[in-house]
């Protein structure tokens, strides 16, 4: 699994009823030809990464099919959701505040 590109919003809770702070990352990806993931349109991984104080964790996350925005129904293996986390943790100051 290799990140192409990213982009990293904070969302913002108007209500205020999520404790911490929460971003959204849409990350574009590739999978070689014979992982069970691939698709010549491309992958993209959304993921909803949450921060409150030191604690920080990907809250969820879904595989879309780029060129339909289709949901898939995989999940990431373990190894892939730390290294999506590590990427969330090294990148999430980079959203626009809101």
């Amino acid at each position: 699994m290799e990140f192409t590109a990213y982009t990293v919003e904070k969302i913002r809770d108007a209500f205020g009823i999520v404790q911490g702070e929460r971003y959204e990352f849409v990350l574009e990806f590739e999978v070689d030809e014979e992982d069970e993931l691939y698709t010549p349109q491309g992958l993209l991984l959304r993921v909803i990464y949450g921060v409150n104080g030191e604690d920080k964790k990907i809250v969820k996350h879904e595989i879309i099919e780029r060129g339909t925005q289709k949901v898939l129904e995989f999940d990431l293996e373990d190894d892939e959701l730390e290294e999506t986390a590590a990427f969330c943790a090294a990148h999430y100051n980079e959203s626009e505040e809101a």
